[in-house]
């Protein structure tokens, strides 16, 4: 008994996170219960239940705890340093798993494969980043890149940094992406200018340059697209 509220050990068995979980599936369960699972207990006052609805609560449902850091999540009572690091490894798994089940023989053509691939790890980040996708000759991934990470607004981008990967690994083309912190994945001009620059570097280089994708929250932008001339 936690200040009159029933542990989740004292509660039915068929209501308990964990043996409902073995019984009916990780799907049966809500996201409070699966992070109760990973937080084992609550604290004085609440049950590993409650203490997973009040993180959600406080840092935005899921995609807010993903963009949570370990001495974030170890400020709430009841959290601590080791089950803060259990819960942010946890999500960095799910969002791995997202991320290879575009798998690398799939060619990728559309910005709403790029999206599937690349969507739920950048439309959380709180920085500005940007990747490169290097592509082989029937444009099937190889390999995905960070080339650099900025600030809130922006992030620094010089295309010989921007061709090393594709130029290291003779990548036949090339797919870059960035996310828009702010969630709106509308292109600035500086979008629109560079992109301009790394079409015409890859021409020089004999990379084709596919496409540049902007990721914002739940959404994308194909500049391609959009009309922007590309490589390939």
């Amino acid at each position: 008994m936690v200040d009159g509220t029933p542990r989740v050990s004292e509660w039915p068995p068929y209501e308990r996170p964990r043996e409902k979980l073995v019984s009916m599936g990780a799907k049966s369960l809500n996201d409070s219960e699966l992070l109760a699972i990973l937080l084992r207990t609550g604290n004085r006052n609440e049950s590993a239940v409650a203490l997973g609805q009040r993180l959600l609560a406080t840092f935005g449902g899921i995609p807010g705890l993903s963009r949570t850091v370990v001495a974030e999540l170890s400020r709430v009572k009841g959290v601590g340093l080791a089950k803060g690091a259990q819960i942010l490894a946890a999500l960095e798994l799910g969002r791995r798993m997202s991320e290879r089940s575009l798998v690398p023989e799939e060619s990728i053509r559309s910005g709403e494969s790029v999206y599937r691939l690349l969507g739920p790890r950048l439309r959380e980040e709180r920085k500005e980043s940007f990747w490169v996708l290097l592509l082989d000759t029937r444009h099937r991934l190889r390999r995905m890149e960070k080339i650099s990470e900025g600030t809130l607004a922006m992030t620094p981008v010089h295309p010989r940094e921007a061709f090393s990967p594709a130029v290291r690994e003779s990548a036949s083309a090339v797919i870059f992406v960035h996310n828009h912190p702010s969630g709106d994945p509308e292109p600035s001009p500086e979008d629109w200018s560079l992109t301009t620059r790394l079409v015409e570097c890859g021409t020089l280089l004999g990379i084709r340059v596919l496409d540049h994708i902007v990721i914002g929250d739940h959404a994308y932008v194909s500049l391609r697209e959009r009309g922007a001339p590309m490589g390939g």
